[in-house]
């Protein structure tokens, strides 16, 4: 069963890739304690993360609703660790919700995820990448590896709020039939702009990244999702 394998929240460190804010909190660790999780309201003026206990500082590009969540799979953490050939715990890529056995990339935009018994997040939009990360992993031109790679995670909105904690169970209540996936989002706003009409099939993208998808025209959707992928989740 997919599960909650950690709940990571940040401990702040110097940003030297951002010096202007002074802080970042992209190094998340696991804690044992149950967190709260609740909409942090707009990015700007409200209160970043949807973990209490989180820290965003970079709040211009960062938080609020649309990101409230960062979860990233475990089995993609391994992925990397292999390619890389170096450990990558729990919350490295400054993910709130490291999981397993859950098709976060694959996820559709929209899709949303019961875990525990009272928190209800939904799929947003797919995490962006910025200098931050880079300068934090510390890799050879890694933000275009991570790119290229379509493996971003998924940033997730709180539609219901409760407490959360590892162990957690994760049981998809919900899936759209539109097919837009995080990593098809993704490459289309990345490195496959030609994909960014078929995003406006999915509503629940965030204004902002349908405005730049509308900006293009004569694309077909994306196909639905398929069958099988569904029962496996």
């Amino acid at each position: 069963m997919a599960h909650v394998r950690s709940v990571n929240l940040a401990r702040p460190r110097p940003n030297p890739a951002k010096p202007a804010l002074g802080s970042t909190g992209i190094d998340k660790r696991p804690v044992a304690h149950p967190v709260e999780v609740r909409a942090p309201g707009p990015k700007q003026g409200g209160l970043g993360s949807g973990l209490v206990g989180d820290l965003i500082c970079d709040t211009r590009n960062h938080g609020g609703d649309d990101q409230a969540v960062y979860a990233y799979a475990r089995e993609t953490l391994d992925r990397w660790q292999q390619e890389l050939g170096r450990e990558l715990p729990d919350g490295c890529f400054g993910e709130n919700l490291t999981t397993t056995g859950l098709e976060v990339d694959g996820a559709l935009i929209g899709e949303r995820w019961r875990i525990g018994s009272r928190v209800l997040l939904e799929v947003a939009v797919p995490r962006i990448p910025c200098s931050t990360f880079a300068h934090w992993l510390d890799e050879r031109r890694w933000l275009r590896r991570f790119t290229l790679a379509a493996l971003p995670g998924a940033y997730l909105r709180v539609v219901e709020p409760g407490e959360i904690r590892a162990g957690d169970p994760v049981v998809v209540e919900y899936r759209p039939d539109h097919g837009v996936t995080v990593a098809g989002c993704f490459r289309a706003v990345t490195t496959e702009p030609e994909l960014l009409p078929g995003l406006l099939a999915a509503e629940q993208l965030p204004e902002d990244v349908k405005a730049v998808a509308r900006r293009r025209t004569g694309v077909a959707p994306f196909p639905p999702p398929d069958d099988k992928q569904d029962a496996a989740v």
